[in-house]
């Protein structure tokens, strides 16, 4: 009786072991901490599925602790990785058409990021993220602004002459062209340089201002409005062969929690910029706002700098960035 009990109990363990062993796991990788909008929308994709009961289960590895910030494409595209919320400009070494996606002045406001990720632009980046075997599940646009030191930024002439930092090789030509001096370093560095005299000017995402806590060190915020300078296209990616190995009922899983997720990135994004202009208020700094003219000077600039040199650099750049500003 015993054996036959032992017996029963190893088979029955066999049996829950073999249907654990069913259950697909995805691995998804990110730079950001838990608190962070990029983890919200990977959240929401990885509960949403479950939820669904599918046997697909999605483990996050959040604040780069499985691949560094920059080196997170590679791997997704060797079928290394799974998925990752990514900013798609830092991986501009393998598809130099992807800076295109933190180009000034190319996006104006949230919506008209929306209709960008729903166009024949964004069709013919995807058709080259699958020539990596990378697709896209969650869209995704943040925007950002300027802080200065000592006055405000809102047109290309209060730039003249300020040691500046921006976000991106784009942004930086732009500046540059404005009479700018450039210091080139990750926002995390923007406080301390501020403080000790290295910056009078800088420009990265809201979330980034205030997490930085960027509102101690300045006298004017330029935060993001009806229209916004810097937007930058962060997506949640995932591997291609690796949703195509899916059963039907998994990757519908998928596609409707990632569908959940891209209505709360839309909706929370457009939510940061004005919770950091209330954060910089409330800390006394003057807030200054970029007029719809103040736009247009900053994108003819751009025009003659940023977009001049990605058209020669990059092989179809003219076509991608036609398509790009023929969306309304």
């Amino acid at each position: 009786m015993k054996s036959m009990l032992k017996t029963a109990v190893a088979a029955l363990a066999l049996a829950s072991a073999g249907s654990v062993a069913t259950a697909t796991e995805l691995r998804l990788s990110h730079q950001w901490s838990n608190k962070d909008i990029r983890h919200q929308v990977a959240q929401i994709v990885a509960d949403e599925v479950a939820a669904a009961d599918v046997d697909l289960d999605i483990k996050i590895f959040g604040s780069k602790s499985l691949f560094k910030p920059r080196e997170q494409y590679k791997p997704l595209s060797r079928g290394q990785l799974d998925m990752t919320v990514l900013p798609l400009s830092y991986a501009g070494g393998q598809q130099p058409a992807y800076n295109l996606t933190l180009m000034p002045g190319l996006v104006k406001n949230h919506d008209h990021a929306a209709r960008l990720s729903n166009s024949p632009f964004m069709e013919a980046l995807e058709a080259k993220m699958a020539e990596d075997d990378v697709m896209v599940l969650v869209h995704g646009y943040l925007a950002g602004g300027f802080v200065g030191k000592d006055k405000c930024i809102t047109k290309p002439e209060d730039v003249k002459g300020l040691q500046t930092r921006a976000a991106g090789k784009s942004f930086e030509q732009m500046l540059a062209g404005a009479g700018a001096s450039i210091a080139s370093m990750a926002s995390s560095e923007i406080y301390n340089a501020i403080q000790t005299g290295v910056l009078q000017a800088a420009n990265t995402s809201s979330s980034s201002f205030v997490s930085y806590r960027i509102y101690e060190q300045v006298s004017c915020y330029t935060p993001a409005g009806d229209v916004a300078l810097w937007f930058m296209y962060q997506p949640l990616l995932m591997n291609k062969s690796a949703f195509e190995g899916l059963n039907e009922a998994q990757q519908t899983a998928l596609l409707e929690a990632s569908a959940k997720a891209e209505a709360y990135y839309l909706e929370e994004a457009k939510k940061q910029d004005a919770a950091s202009a209330k954060v910089f208020a409330e800390a006394g700094v003057e807030l200054a706002e970029m007029s719809a003219e103040d736009f247009e000077a900053w994108r003819t600039l751009a025009m003659d700098t940023s977009y001049k040199a990605f058209v020669e650099e990059v092989k179809d750049g003219q076509e991608l960035l036609d398509l790009a500003l023929a969306v309304e």
